[in-house]
Parts: structure tokens; sequence; C-alpha cells
């Protein structure tokens, strides 16, 4: 999807991050998590936090509606608070599933004691955290949670500064923005 620019430096990738309502439920856990991601150097684009409503939730799993669990995921994931984030970094989809880690939280805490989910998971349904799980995913997924973002817009005129990094971790709004020259 994005080419190789620059000095052999790759593009930055996209992706969405979601941190679910059991852990937003919990400031500290859902501070732990932030960290998390700033810590392991995804540049934060864009965050916001937003209640879905029980239709909001039944559109964005509708590719499970016949699975097993679609109904508990659907009733969880409008049962409060979350947190959206647009994340960049080089292979951020792959970076950003590697750390929030398996899907069941059991098999994350035997496998991967380090990952998000097995430190702040509860239930394979209440499992933390959600991310895209491919740049096609990711594309589509932003969309529909930050429908006012034009990722296109963002990887022609935004990404190069990014990447470069004339970057600045913007505390209260609690992410990155673009250096403004002086």
């Amino acid at each position: 999807m994005l080419q190789a620019t620059g000095r052999l430096t790759k593009a930055l990738q996209l992706t969405l991050a979601v941190i679910k309502p059991d852990a937003i439920a919990h400031p500290v856990i859902a501070e732990a998590i932030h960290q998390t991601i700033l810590d392991n150097n995804f540049v934060i684009v864009r965050c916001k936090d937003l209640v879905w409503k029980r239709q909001d939730s039944e559109r964005f799993y509708a590719e499970h509606s016949e699975r097993f669990f679609y109904q508990r995921l659907v009733e969880f994931m409008s049962s409060g608070p979350m947190r959206a984030y647009v994340l960049a970094r080089e292979d951020a989809v792959r970076h950003w599933r590697d750390l929030m880690g398996p899907t069941k939280v059991f098999q994350a805490r035997y496998t991967s004691p380090a990952c998000i989910r097995a430190r702040f998971g509860l239930t394979d349904t209440r499992n933390t955290t959600h991310g895209s799980d491919s740049p096609e995913s990711a594309q589509r997924e932003i969309s529909f949670f930050f429908p006012d973002f034009n990722v296109e817009q963002w990887l022609k005129k935004e990404e190069p500064l990014f990447r470069s990094g004339r970057i600045q971790y913007d505390q209260q709004d609690q992410i990155h923005k673009p250096l403004t020259p002086s």
C-alpha cells in the first residue's frame, strides 16, 4: 500500500487501535495502555473518546454476525466509553497486533505475558483492545471511527513531516502534532 520514500526509510503506515470499555472503565489501565503506545514508538495521529450505540457495534462487527460471539461482542462494545486511536509507524498494523498479543487472554498470558491483553485483559471478549488486521482493514476502520479524517490526504501532506520526526507530543490533546516553523 505504501511505497518506500526518502533515504531508504519506509513510509509510515496507519492503523486503528481501540481501547475497549473494560480498560477505559479503569483510568489507571487506560493511562498505562496510552503510555505503552508511546513507549513503543507509535505516533498518535488522532485520539478520541466515544460511546457506541448498539447499532454502531452491529455495523462495525457485521462481518461476524453469524459467529457465536457476535451478540456478546455487540453488547460489550456498546456498554460504555472506549477510546479510538489512529496510530502511525513503520509496519504499524503488525506492530500494534504484536503489542496487543493474542485475542484469547489465557493464551496471551501463557505465550506473551508482556503484551497488553495478557497484562490487562479479562476474557476473550473483554480483552482490552482491538486492532486492524491489515492495511486495507485499517483504512476502512479508521474511516468508521474518524469519518472526517482523510487517510490519503494525511499520507500525502502530513506523513513526510511525521516520518522526518518534525513533530512533538501535545500532552493536553494527547496526540503528536507537526512542529510549526518559527
